[in-house]
């Protein structure tokens, strides 16, 4: 047989942080000391009530198929959620779930759009917005939110950004890879920007909403806006906060017609998510959110520890995260140079490409994010393999000509 794929596969880019990590877990197996910081993922386990609630569901035979969008009680959980957290009401029927907050996003864009139609976010994004908008036959469009507007894009560019072709805002904060935060009065002043455009649909990617830093306060688009509820997809999940990332469980609230459709995509694709892993995520929801308080201090004196490594980097600079576990530096000045071991870099992939090989350190190239150039480090790691990394960045830096 001759494979050739289809045309709609060949528009999509495989993801550069599982291509990072799979070379960093190649040089590993050699015998390399490599710290990964690619990996969008906590290294704290699942709580043990979770657990302890899948445990209860296998030997309950809570095993067979379930609804196709999730188990009642689920919904009604994340029902509960809505309300308690975030000031929404959703019916039943305005819930999705899905095997995965990425699945949720590529439903939701498969139910909606057509060759031609257009999907805006800002970048650097994350690396699967383009390619699933692609996939689907639609058009990505990024709007540059630099890292001299704290990775953030304005009213002005969003207004300038939307054509009659634009259906989807997809909207992240906090910001995988930047850590970007949008506040209250932010997220108001774009929506004043899409009240103007009837068509134009928000869709929010909120999977980082509990690990936040500082007086920096979560607020999601249908809350501050509450008049634009019909036109806009809360998608959310349990993989980040409960440390749930093989669970596999993303839901979303919307619009009912909206989330009719997408259980329509499923029905004829994945089915339903894993009965077990929607137990699990009902005690998530359900239960107590005590644990997040240290893991969050963790990850806030990893991200300061990290920012000071950086800070003692000549030609990378880096602004101060307001939530998630990533920092996205600019490596503009090392463009250009040398690496210590004499390779050029001319691009954010050579720089990587270097740290990777002479200094056995992974990060993620901002190519992958829309975001050269520059690399996104991910400091949901231990604190010990986080100081080597520091030190042997610094030893890189030091080393540049």
């Amino acid at each position: 047989m001759v494979f050739k794929q289809s045309d709609a596969l060949s528009r999509v880019q495989p993801s550069a942080t599982l291509a990072v990590t799979q070379k960093a877990r190649e040089l590993r197996a050699m015998g390399v000391d490599v710290i990964s910081l690619g990996a969008g993922e906590p290294d704290f386990d699942t709580p043990d009530h979770i657990k302890q609630a899948a445990i209860e569901a296998i030997n309950a035979g809570k095993t067979k198929y379930t609804p196709v969008d999730g188990v009642p009680e689920l919904k009604d959980a994340i029902a509960a959620k809505f309300r308690r957290e975030n000031n929404l009401s959703y019916a039943p029927g305005e819930i999705s779930v899905a095997p995965g907050g990425k699945p949720i996003i590529y439903n939701a864009l498969v139910a909606t759009l057509n060759p031609g139609d257009e999907v805006l976010f800002p970048a650097p994004y994350w690396v699967s917005y383009p390619e699933m908008v692609r996939l689907c036959g639609g058009e990505p469009r990024s709007i540059p939110a630099p890292i001299e507007t704290g990775f953030k894009i304005t009213p002005d560019q969003l207004a300038a950004a939307i054509t009659p072709a634009t259906k989807w805002l997809i909207f992240n904060s906090p910001s995988n890879p930047t850590g970007a935060g949008y506040t209250r009065d932010e997220i108001a002043a774009l929506a004043e920007v899409i009240r103007k455009h009837p068509r134009l649909m928000v869709m929010t990617d909120d999977m980082y909403e509990h690990i936040v830093y500082g007086d920096f306060v979560f607020s999601t688009f249908a809350e501050v806006a509450p008049d634009l509820y019909d036109r806009t997809l809360t998608t959310n999940g349990v993989s980040k906060a409960f440390a749930m990332t093989g669970w596999r469980i993303g839901y979303a609230g919307g619009p009912e017609k909206l989330i009719a459709a997408m259980r329509k995509v499923m029905s004829q694709t994945t089915s339903n998510p894993s009965s077990i892993s929607q137990w699990a995520a009902v005690a998530a929801l359900n239960g107590s959110m005590d644990f997040l308080t240290d893991r969050n201090a963790a990850f806030l004196r990893r991200r300061d520890r990290m920012l000071a490594d950086i800070a003692g980097c000549e030609g990378l600079t880096a602004p101060t995260p307001e939530g998630a576990f990533y920092i996205f530096a600019d490596c503009s000045d090392w463009i250009g140079k040398r690496s210590p071991k004499g390779q050029t870099m001319e691009t954010d992939i050579d720089v990587c490409n270097a740290l990777l090989e002479e200094e056995a350190v992974a990060v993620v190239p901002g190519a992958a994010f829309g975001g050269s150039p520059g690399f996104r480090i991910s400091y949901a790691t231990n604190d010990e393999a986080l100081i080597k990394a520091g030190q042997r960045l610094k030893n890189f830096a030091a080393n540049i000509s």
